[in-house]
């Protein structure tokens, strides 16, 4: 399938795209604003002939903070433009950065929403977020010379199968591309399997090992741990749940208040639309539940606190003993280990980890992530850390090792990026 084969499917498919659009707005209303920016119309001002980031959602917008931050430092005065494709990422890009970027969703790949796009943008450097790869978007940047490079890429072998079927619109579009910057070797092969020019590869690591933390962060979590009478207790977070997960976790943690009756459960559903569910089913299982939100004290009898807020999620796992990360029970393909890493908590997962690979893989081998099945082992090995305090203190230095030792690659990148900046203009 060429480009303008695919074109033409994704105008008719439009109608399909409008419902689309009409059922994620009923069940989160923040859909329902902003749509002319998703086909070029109403764009906010921007300055023209900066840099154009793009995130679409809320991983790739805290994925893409350092570089964006570190752009803005050797580029001061260069305007940035950051889109995305989701009101979650648009709340924590504006959350992130305020007025220092410029921001607005990313119109869908029609050619003449590109274009409208572009033409507002100017853009001198493009630079996508790991692997949302638009054709349309890339071959307008290609005609006006706008060097596109794709940044802290990741390719797992579901998805390039998946590319692979295409393999006429997705050469072609791969081709076009100045630079991709891969987190390990093995997708950067794929990369170059589907089309990508072999001298436009490099391999440079995942900018997610160099996650830093700011000691405030772990001041006000000591602080409020405290005030909570939470330092006595045992406390579990599970991150970034997805539907069908959330029935694991609460069996799981209704096994491990059989032995330790004071245990509470931070539970953060991945995504704002199920806030109000979640919550709904804690109640109904019998769970003596608060909301984050609610900004009350958590009491001894509280057992699980829901995490319905946006932005607090190193903040939550900060408050934790031991760390679950969602998307991962059910066949999502996970979501970020490192995050509670950095914090020195022992990781837990289920087995489904395909969009992290190799940070899965360098984690367990190095002893600090555990993977579970199910409630009843997710139970056991909560309880076995609790009770043996050395393997979970192990499983913490392990994780703390693991980033120490891949960092790096964010310098990489920008290196990257300062040189295809530098080369083009």
């Amino acid at each position: 399938m060429n480009r303008l084969l695919y074109t033409l499917l994704f105008h008719l498919g439009l109608p399909l795209i409008a419902l689309r659009l009409a059922w994620r707005a009923w069940r989160a209303p923040a859909y329902a604003r902003r749509i002319g920016e998703r086909f070029g119309f109403g764009l906010p001002a921007v300055s023209a002939g900066g840099i154009w980031v793009h995130a679409v959602s809320v991983g790739e917008s805290i994925a893409a903070a350092p570089m964006i931050r570190s752009l803005q430092a050797r580029h001061p005065g260069l305007p940035i433009t950051v889109t995305c494709m989701t009101p979650t990422g648009s709340e924590r890009i504006r959350a992130l950065f305020g007025d220092s970027v410029r921001h607005c969703y990313l119109p869908y790949d029609l050619p003449w929403a590109a274009a409208r796009f572009l033409d507002r943008v100017q853009p001198r450097l493009a630079v996508i977020m790991e692997t949302e790869l638009w054709p349309n978007h890339i071959h307008a940047c290609s005609r006006r010379g706008i060097p596109v490079a794709l940044a802290n890429a990741r390719l797992s072998e579901r998805s390039a199968r998946g590319y692979a079927r295409f393999a006429k619109l997705t050469a072609p579009m791969l081709a076009e591309m100045s630079w991709l910057a891969v987190q390990t070797e093995a997708e950067a092969e794929r990369f170059r399997h589907l089309g990508a020019r072999p001298e436009a590869v490099s391999v440079t690591g995942s900018i997610k090992f160099d996650l830093t933390i700011d000691p405030a962060l772990l001041e006000r979590a000591a602080l409020l741990r405290e005030q909570w009478g939470l330092n006595g207790r045992p406390v579990w977070i599970a991150a970034s749940t997805h539907a069908g997960e959330d029935e694991i976790v609460l069996a799981a943690h209704r096994q491990v208040l059989q032995c330790h009756p004071e245990a509470l459960l931070i539970l953060v559903p991945r995504h704002p639309e199920r806030f109000n569910g979640v919550f709904e089913l804690c109640r109904r299982e019998g769970f003596a539940s608060e909301r984050r939100s609610a900004g009350v004290a958590i009491t001894g009898q509280t057992q699980v606190l829901v995490g319905d807020t946006m932005g607090e999620l190193l903040f939550l796992y900060a408050l934790a003993d031991q760390a679950f990360v969602g998307g991962s029970l059910v066949p999502n393909g996970g979501h970020n280990l490192l995050e509670p890493a950095a914090l020195g908590k022992p990781v837990l997962s289920g087995p489904h980890l395909f969009n992290f690979l190799d940070i899965a893989a360098q984690l367990r081998d190095a002893g600090a992530l555990r993977e579970t099945g199910d409630a009843t082992a997710l139970a056991e090995t909560l309880l076995q850390l609790w009770d043996e305090p050395a393997r979970a203190e192990r499983m913490r230095a392990a994780g703390l090792a693991v980033l120490q030792s891949n960092q790096g690659a964010l310098q990489r990148l920008l290196d990257g990026l300062d040189r295809l900046f530098a080369k083009n203009h």
